[in-house]
C-alpha cells in the first residue's frame, strides 16, 4: 500500500521499537521487571519501546502533541493532532514469553483516529490503516468477517485483573455471549484483539475498563476493513466511557445488544 508520509514515520517508528522488543523478549528471563501496580508491570524493554517511538515521531512532528502509556501527556504546538502510544501492548504475555503483543501507535486529528499502526513483531505481522484509505495488513487488504450467525462467531475480550471495579460486568457480559456464540477468548492484548476483528480471526470484540493507547489504532484499523467500533453505552465517546465493543455490520447490533442490556447507565 502507499501510506502518507505520516503514515510512513508511524511504521518505521514501530518497526524500530519492534526490533529492540524482540531483542529482549529473546532473553525475557533477564529482563529487570518493576512492578507498577497489582497484575500490572512494566519492564525496561518497555521503556526503551516508546522512548525509540518517541524519538522517531517527536523528530518528524515535533509540533504534534503525545499521549503515551509510559509518560505523561503532552500538548503540542498544534493542538489539533497528538500521537497515541502503547509501545508495547502485551506486556503481561511478553514478560512471560509468550510470543502475542504488540506495537500501538495512532495518529488523532481534531478527536478522530486518522491513522492506526499496530505491529507484531514476533509474526512479522504489521496491521495499519488511514481514515479513508482502507485497512491492510503487511500488503494485502483487510476485510472484517461476514459471518451472520452469533452461534457461529468466536469473540475477544479482555478479562479484569488485580481486583479491577470491571469484574462484576465482565462476568455478567460473559454469561450473556458465551452461550449463544463458538467462543470467547482471552488473549491479553487488546490492539491485537482489534487487529484480529480486521483480519476477520475474531467476528467481534469487548472490554471495558480500557484506555486511549489500548485501542486507538485498532478501532480505525477495525472500521476501515469494514467493520463497526462504538462505545458500549450508545452515544457515549470510546475513550470517554473507556470501554468498546467493535464487530462485522451482520453481528453488531445484536452483540452490542448483550452487551449494553447490562451496561448500567
Amino acid at each position: 500500500m502507499q501510506g502518507s508520509a505520516n503514515l510512513n514515520v508511524m511504521i518505521k517508528a514501530a518497526r524500530a521499537a519492534g526490533r529492540s522488543l524482540v531483542k529482549d523478549f529473546r532473553e525475557v528471563e533477564n529482563l529487570q521487571v518493576s512492578s507498577k501496580g497489582a497484575g500490572d508491570f512494566v519492564s525496561r524493554a518497555d521503556i526503551a519501546a516508546e522512548a525509540k517511538v518517541r524519538d522517531i515521531l517527536m523528530e518528524a512532528r515535533p509540533n504534534y502533541g503525545w499521549l503515551g502509556e509510559e509518560s505523561d501527556e503532552v500538548a503540542g504546538k498544534d493542538p489539533t493532532r497528538r500521537w497515541i502510544v502503547d509501545p508495547l501492548d502485551g506486556t503481561t504475555n511478553y514478560l512471560h514469553g509468550m510470543p502475542h503483543w504488540a506495537v500501538s501507535i495512532a495518529l488523532e486529528h481534531k478527536g478522530q483516529v486518522v491513522a492506526g499502526v499496530v505491529f507484531d513483531p514476533a509474526k512479522d505481522e504489521l496491521f495499519c490503516a488511514e481514515k479513508g484509505g482502507g485497512a491492510w495488513l503487511n500488503d494485502s487488504r483487510l476485510r472484517v468477517s461476514d459471518r451472520a450467525r452469533m452461534i457461529e462467531c468466536v469473540f475477544a475480550t479482555g478479562l479484569p485483573f488485580g481486583g479491577r471495579p470491571t469484574l462484576p460486568a465482565t462476568l455478567r457480559d460473559l454469561g450473556r455471549v458465551l452461550p449463544a456464540t463458538a467462543g470467547v477468548r482471552r488473549w491479553g492484548a487488546a490492539a491485537l484483539d482489534l487487529a484480529y476483528v480486521a483480519a476477520g480471526r475474531f467476528d467481534g470484540y469487548w472490554e471495558r475498563g480500557i484506555s486511549p493507547w489500548d485501542v486507538a489504532a485498532g478501532l480505525l484499523i477495525v472500521r476501515e476493513a469494514g467493520g463497526l467500533a462504538e462505545a458500549i453505552m450508545p452515544g457515549r465517546e470510546i475513550f470517554e466511557r473507556a470501554e468498546i465493543v467493535a464487530a462485522n455490520a451482520a453481528i453488531f447490533d445484536t452483540f452490542a445488544g448483550m452487551l449494553r442490556d447490562r451496561s448500567a447507565a
